[in-house]
């Protein structure tokens, strides 16, 4: 059933988005939501699977009902209205693969274009290989196929292993200790000024709305620490797609200095494809891990095409 956006929609410059209440195979609800609730967008239709715990307004060009794709996707389970599970061990990228198949069904989609964002890379590569009659192609964002916390850090070039052992272990820190946090996150005053300064640092780089960016950010922020760690861990268990399954065409932009998906390690799956003759491509911007939010125009550019060409 349709469902009131949350509280930060209404701060939103005009857009089309809607929610929607489903039913995942497990039994558990999960929120979904289009920015074409009323059917009028005229061009093609894009699976988004989301970075791991983000939200709809990350996206603000996608909300621009005349950007030209017709979007559905859902939140993660646990975030955003999407209920948690009541197996807690049901927070691995399999059961994303679930909830975006029953999205999919939901909204009547035999297969379509999978678009990844971070941990959705994952989500994407996994739903294709499982299910290869219900994708068209993949355009991968700022992630990996798989193994995702072992490319952490990249620019910081640490050991594989390395890298593995320091994320997994804040994550397991952030577990146990995100009680405390958690209030603390949520009265953080995010505006375009905060957004600004974050955009200083390289952990970020500016960004041409940050009005928009901090309305995105306010709502991540709305989800416990302690839980997005478990949902965190739940995915680092997640290993290496095999690529020599992956037989559709693929498009990967990478940002140089993503410290969350490393970018060699795109241009590296992207290379084994192309080495097995798939079609493939690599894009690298400079950016960060929200390269979508800093050259939004490009990479609203390279999706059309990627979307027109695949489909």
């Amino acid at each position: 059933m349709a469902t009131s956006a949350p509280r930060p929609e209404e701060r939103v410059r005009p857009t089309s988005l809607e929610f929607r209440d489903i039913l995942s195979d497990d039994g558990t609800h999960v929120r979904a939501w289009t920015n074409d609730p009323d059917g009028v967008i005229d061009g093609p239709t894009v699976v988004l699977c989301n970075g791991l715990g983000t939200n709809a307004l990350l996206w603000p060009w996608l909300l621009d009902p005349a950007c030209g794709i017709r979007v559905v996707s859902w939140n993660h389970r646990g975030v955003g209205g999407s209920e948690r599970p009541r197996d807690r061990r049901h927070l691995e990228i399999e059961h994303f693969v679930q909830d975006g198949l029953s999205v999919m069904d939901h909204f009547g989609i035999d297969n379509a274009v999978l678009m990844g964002w971070s941990m959705g890379v994952n989500t994407a590569f996994e739903m294709t290989y499982r299910h290869p009659e219900r994708v068209r192609g993949i355009f991968a964002m700022a992630g990996v196929p798989g193994d995702t916390f072992s490319t952490m850090l990249g620019p910081f070039h640490l050991p594989r292993p390395v890298a593995r052992l320091v994320t997994v272990n804040a994550c397991r820190f952030a577990k146990y200790t995100g009680w405390i946090a958690s209030p603390l996150v949520r009265r953080i005053p995010v505006g375009p000024g905060l957004i600004n300064a974050i955009g200083r640092t390289g952990f970020m780089f500016p960004m041409p709305d940050p009005e928009a960016t901090a309305i995105g950010v306010q709502e991540f922020l709305t989800t416990p620490v302690e839980w997005y760690a478990r949902l965190a861990l739940g995915t680092s268990r997640h290993p290496r797609v095999r690529l020599s399954q992956i037989h559709v065409p693929t498009l990967f932009v990478a940002a140089t200095y993503d410290l969350l998906a490393g970018a060699r390690d795109m241009a590296s799956a992207s290379a084994r494809l192309a080495e097995r003759g798939e079609e493939t491509e690599y894009v690298e911007l400079r950016g960060s891990h929200f390269i979508q939010l800093e050259q939004p125009e490009r990479v609203h550019e390279l999706l059309l095409d990627f979307v027109r060409r695949v489909g």
